[in-house]
């Protein structure tokens, strides 16, 4: 079958999760069918020979449309006076839309796929059999950031999230399948007929993530993108609620605070006990040089890739109930869960002070990813669905 991709932004390089989602679909995609890729660009700054040399070995065409800054800020300024969701606007330009529709016309493809509610608006008008990938539910996350977001941007917020959700309700009907990244998800989806939608979890590498060999220098990780606002919640949360309990214990206990693009926010929690790295060659290298893994994750959606990786190396693991919901690991078993500060910091000082409890939670949550979470087998399960539509 040949399929025509279509994404909100370049999936390399895999900073964030959705390029992480989409990475690794469209290379278990292609073991099977022809993969017409269709991404736009709303960033000035990719590196497109790169980008395009890990993706095309898996691609028949590879097709990154750029949407200028002043595109965009006009696009959201329309959006504003509009009734679509600000984030859809902020993707759609007429130009790109013109493009998508000479591709799909050239390349003839059987069926389409969208990631995200920012790509449909390209697609709805082509009697072609499609699926949409919510992945996450947008408006969910919106509403989760309301009560943190100043009074200047309330109203905003306010206003994206009843479009999103209305939005999200309408564009159901319009897709043949809709695919969703966890069960917590799809019960969050505004439609009568949500149970049609099929969950189709992320993965890992795990012949990248493995278990790796080096020195502890830190003992607590937190990874991700540290401009996305639930990590830079989740990380001030943890330097300065969650840690000073732990230094009440344990005064030299180190943190490491690793991604691309750290916030004003973020680097100002640098201290001789806080590294910030920003951007990593390799991520492994954050993940093994600590002894305990941490997401303590207050706002946001969808399953954390973050978690996944650690456990995959082997780092036992620490989290909210808000993640865990998505990720279905066994408290005390394969994954430690705090719902307040404290109960996050006693995890912390629970794993760093017993050998036994440590061995387990990291064994056990090892074992959880190897036998849950593989990209072979979550795409192998979106393959089948596409082509029986």
């Amino acid at each position: 079958m040949r399929i025509f991709v279509l994404l909100s932004r370049v999936p390399y390089p895999l900073e964030k999760g959705d390029k992480l989602r989409a990475f690794h679909q469209i290379k278990e995609l292609s073991k099977k069918n022809e993969i017409i890729l269709c991404a736009l660009n709303p960033v000035s700054n990719l590196d497109k020979q790169e980008a395009f040399s890990k993706l095309q070995p898996y691609c028949l065409s590879i097709n990154f449309l750029d949407l200028p800054t002043h595109i965009r800020y006009w696009n959201t300024g329309m959006a504003l006076f509009g009734t679509l969701p600000i984030q859809t606007g902020y993707f759609y330009n007429r130009k790109a839309a013109k493009e998508i529709d000479r591709l799909i016309e050239t390349y003839k493809p059987d069926h389409l796929y969208c990631q995200f509610i920012r790509t449909t608006e390209y697609l709805l008008h082509h009697n072609i059999k499609k699926t949409l990938d919510y992945q996450d539910v947008l408006s969910h996350g919106i509403k989760r950031r309301i009560k943190k977001v100043s009074l200047f941007k309330y109203p905003f917020f306010k206003m994206e999230y009843r479009r999103l959700r209305k939005y999200e309700c309408d564009i159901f009907d319009f897709f043949d399948n809709k695919t969703i990244i966890s069960i917590p998800d799809k019960n969050l989806i505004p439609h009568e007929n949500k149970d049609d939608i099929h969950v189709i979890p992320n993965g890992v590498d795990h012949s990248f993530f493995k278990p790796m060999d080096n020195e502890k220098k830190y003992d607590v990780v937190f990874t991700g993108n540290m401009g996305y606002p639930p990590n830079v919640d989740a990380a001030g949360y943890l330097v300065n609620e969650i840690m000073p309990k732990v230094w009440d214990k344990k005064p030299k206990t180190k943190v490491l605070l690793a991604g691309a693009n750290p916030s004003k926010s973020v680097v100002a929690l640098k201290s001789n006990l806080v590294e910030v790295t920003g951007w990593l060659d390799d991520i492994r290298d954050a993940y093994s040089s600590a002894r305990v893994f941490i997401a303590p994750m207050r706002i946001g959606t969808g399953l954390q890739n973050k978690l996944l990786e650690a456990m995959s190396m082997k780092i036992p693991s620490i989290t909210t109930p808000l993640a865990n919901d998505a990720l279905q690991a066994q408290n005390e078993l394969e994954i430690l869960i705090g719902e307040t500060a404290s109960e996050l910091a006693n995890n912390i000082i629970n794993l760093l002070e017993s050998e036994s409890k440590y061995d387990d939670i990291a064994q056990n949550g090892y074992d959880f990813v190897h036998s849950k979470h593989s990209w072979e087998n979550a795409t192998e399960k979106l393959n089948i669905i596409i082509n029986k539509s």
